[in-house]
């Protein structure tokens, strides 16, 4: 045993110095190899001025002056425009010679969303519904972008884009069933009012929490580009929603992964009651586009022709380049935020009905038919009339229309209800029968 613990001994001893040999040997020869590299630099004469960083996170040039970028190292991003604001085509290059039939049918929409508006909102106030979100002032930005898409694009909306699904035919019927919860109500009467969705014509159901559709719709994008089917995703949202973390993993997710995506916001100077200089300190919001390496606008949003000539461009440019573009449409909220809201807290009287009463996307319209003698007042007051008058048509099928039938508050949740909530249901319907006096259930669907 003695020998072999010598032997074991003898060998490690060996073993150990072949290793230490060999690492010297490598370390040498990397010495020398370093020399002659060094040598070579040495030999070639070498200027500064033409080395490029290779860092991997940006595309940049040395400099050799300490120097701090501006947060506006322009004047500001412009504002594209087809129109003024008395109708006038500025540059009859970007006319986007619309017929007749379109621009009227642009109008229209405009001025019955404008009619849904004054009548659900009154509701609300008369206690018939329980909550509403007027457009005014913003119609333009609605139907100018939905009229540039694809029936089969997919739509992201946030709670102000009533117009877009309007345009798309979704019917007074279904708005008014959806603000008043009946059982003719798509989402089965879940929802808060406003909150719409149309599977059918490729609208998501809104959501109330800030900014959420912004990453879904990145998602939703990169679904589109994998299908490749000539489809495009566009996602509305408000300046304010701009702020939220969700707007950030939404824009870096589509551009990394270059998604056909349309950003489309809608600044309209107010995130509820805080205005723009209290939101950001930036250049906007299409400003920031760059930064994650997105083609960016800036359009007039009360100018219908430049808010459809700028959607549809990115529209076409998004599907062709898979790639997302941010668009900042420039309006501004007319009406308070919400049933919820008093501006009259945070702005002037004046403010208001200046944008009211002096650049309203739909007076801009309105002059541009009628310098073309499409339009007239008769016809003016005519549309009025009959537009007011199918819109109360509507809203009154929508209150005698009866409340979703109470079971389905335990569908659509488990392909088979599980024992804990057939247990709730059960329980339900105990309590309902044990004070039915406070439910009366002929007002519900069976």
């Amino acid at each position: 045993m003695a020998a072999v613990r010598g032997m074991s001994r003898m060998y490690g001893l060996c073993f150990q110095a072949v290793r230490q040999t060999a690492g010297l040997k490598a370390s040498r020869l990397l010495q020398y190899r370093a020399f002659r590299v060094t040598a070579m630099h040495r030999q070639q004469p070498f200027d500064s001025s033409l080395e490029k960083p290779q860092f991997p996170g940006a595309s940049a040039e040395f400099v050799d002056q300490l120097e701090f970028i501006q947060p506006n190292v322009i004047s500001g991003i412009p504002v594209y425009r087809v129109m003024d604001r008395q109708g006038n085509i500025i540059n009859p290059s970007q006319d986007p010679q619309l017929s007749k039939e379109t621009v009227l049918n642009f109008y229209q929409t405009m001025t019955l969303l404008n009619t849904m508006d004054r009548i659900l909102y009154e509701s609300q106030r008369q206690g018939r519904i329980s909550f509403y979100m007027t457009n005014y002032g913003e119609e333009g930005t609605h139907i100018g972008s939905a009229a540039a898409l694809d029936p089969n694009d997919l739509v992201f909306g946030q709670y102000r884009e009533a117009g877009v699904l309007m345009y798309r035919g979704f019917p007074l019927d279904l708005f008014m069933a959806q603000c008043y919860a009946n059982a003719d109500d798509l989402g089965k009467g879940r929802q808060m009012p406003v909150h719409y969705g149309s599977k059918d014509l490729n609208f998501v159901t809104i959501s109330s929490p800030l900014a959420t559709q912004i990453p879904q719709a990145a998602g939703a994008a990169y679904a589109v580009k994998r299908e490749n089917k000539n489809r495009a995703v566009i996602c509305y949202f408000g300046e304010g929603a701009a702020s939220e973390g969700d707007a950030h993993a939404g824009f870096n997710f589509s551009a990394t992964l270059e998604c056909p995506l349309i950003f489309f916001c809608r600044n309209n100077g107010y995130a509820i009651s805080t205005p723009t200089n209290e939101q950001y300190r930036g250049d906007g919001i299409a400003a920031r586009g760059p930064g994650y390496g997105m083609l960016s606008i800036r359009v007039d949003g009360n100018d219908v022709f430049a808010v459809y000539n700028a959607t549809k461009e990115a529209r076409r440019r998004a599907v062709a380049e898979n790639q997302p573009f941010l668009i900042e449409a420039m309006t501004y909220r007319i009406g308070h935020h919400s049933t919820s809201d008093d501006s009259s807290a945070y702005r002037s009287v004046d403010e208001v009905n200046y944008w009211d009463k002096q650049d309203h996307p739909i007076s801009r319209l309105r002059h541009y038919m009628m310098a073309r003698d499409w339009w007239s007042e008769d016809d003016e007051r005519s549309w009025r009339k009959q537009s007011r008058k199918t819109v109360m048509e509507a809203f009154e099928r929508a209150e005698r229309r009866l409340k979703p039938n109470p079971e389905l508050l335990f569908t659509d949740v488990y392909q088979e209800m599980t024992p804990s909530l057939d247990k709730q249901r059960q329980a339900l319907w105990r309590h309902v029968q044990q004070y039915k006096e406070h439910y009366p259930l002929d007002l519900y669907d069976k």
